[in-house]
């Protein structure tokens, strides 16, 4: 009554008639890696596009101001030099914001078109380790009634 009785032999016993598909589980890592890492393109490839969008943004507004920043000689072609680089400035900021725009498309047409081809796939491994688990355990409680 003092000792503790040992279930090891049972634990062993008891998970010995479950079994476990380590392939499922091994395909499963497979597909979710392979998503991850088209996933992780589509981001790779929507951060150089904006990064390129960007620094073209930026290397034109400097262009501009430097044109601001020459001297004039009349006083209204200071005014006439503000009123163009604001012009053109607001232009650059509507084509710039469009070409995100554009890249934030794609991203999202990619990201979908990848969730509807992972949700089949996880569908169809699914309904595989679903049914192989099916059979594998009839198996089991079949041996087990016989057994009996």
């Amino acid at each position: 009554m003092t000792t503790t009785p040992d279930f090891t032999k049972v634990m062993q016993d008891m998970m010995a008639s479950f079994p476990v598909d380590a392939s499922a589980m091994q395909n499963a890592f497979k597909t979710q890696a392979a998503m991850a890492e088209k996933m992780s393109k589509v981001a790779l490839e929507a951060a150089e596009k904006s990064t390129e969008i960007t620094a073209k943004w930026t290397k034109d507004t400097i262009a501009k101001m430097a044109d601001m920043s020459k001297a004039k000689s009349e006083p209204t072609d200071y005014t006439k030099s503000a009123t163009d680089f604001a012009s053109a400035a607001a232009e650059m900021a509507a084509e710039n914001m469009a070409a995100f725009a554009e890249v934030a498309k794609k991203v999202q047409m990619e990201t979908v078109e990848l969730m509807l081809a992972a949700g089949k796939d996880f569908s169809e491994d699914a309904t595989a380790a679903v049914k192989k688990a099916t059979v594998e355990v009839t198996t089991a409680a079949k041996k087990a009634a016989a057994a009996k």
